[in-house]
């Protein structure tokens, strides 16, 4: 049976590809990577969706479709995805000002909030909201369903690392922001003006706990 659930255009120079979950659409998006259609523009994943960018000089929704829908039965039979790279993330939970309110909403100490988020491998599932956030799933069941804040905070620093629901997250740059502020990485994982984007979609996230002299001996390193 096929995971592949929908094509639709996304505007005149894409298809978007819905899936039956997120591992159906990490292998449908390696597999069309792998592929090397002339008129392939790119390929972005969002949990169990891909958008597939074509070259409308060279191509159109019909002949994209039509082409993806043999690569999504190609990707059905691959063999599953091994996961892109592992990233190791230095983060301080110290700094992390919701970790009381994590606590409370789940019934766990800290200091087992803590530990439950640093031992659990994540996956990039998608990419978004400022430039290289990284959407990590999914959460452990027990730090799972953790309202966001009631309101936003005006300013959230970079590095900061978050949680809401059943997903986890890292704001790249300073902005305004709903989630649970858990603890902080000092490591730089997004330079636009460089084009330094170490995190993709299919890799995976570890957290490792440093305190608050190794927060400050790491500032500014790169990812």
């Amino acid at each position: 049976m096929s995971t592949l659930t929908a094509l639709l255009p996304l505007g005149d120079q894409a298809v978007l590809a819905y899936f039956a979950d997120e591992s159906a659409a990490l292998r449908f998006a390696a597999t069309v990577r792998r592929d090397g259609t002339p008129w392939l523009v790119d390929v972005v994943q969002a949990y169990a969706s891909v958008g597939v960018f074509f070259d409308p000089d060279h191509c159109d929704f019909r002949a994209a479709a039509d082409r993806l829908r043999g690569l999504a039965d190609l990707a059905d039979h691959a063999a599953e995805p091994t996961g892109g790279r592992l990233h190791v993330i230095a983060c301080c939970y110290e700094m992390g000002p919701d970790l009381a309110r994590v606590a409370e909403q789940t019934g766990l100490s800290t200091d087992e909030v803590i530990r439950r988020h640093a031992a659990t491998e994540y996956v990039v599932y998608a990419i978004g909201f400022c430039p290289g956030f990284p959407y990590l799933g999914y959460l452990p069941p027990e730090l799972c369903g953790v309202p966001r804040l009631a309101a936003p905070r005006l300013r959230v620093e970079a590095g900061s690392v978050g949680l809401t629901g059943r997903q986890t997250g890292i704001y790249t740059e300073a902005r305004p922001g709903g989630w649970n502020l858990v603890g902080r990485t000092p490591l730089v994982l997004v330079d636009v003006a460089d084009g330094y984007f170490p995190l993709r979609t299919g890799d995976r996230v570890r957290f490792a706990r440093i305190d608050e002299a190794e927060y400050r001996r790491l500032a500014g390193e790169r990812l």
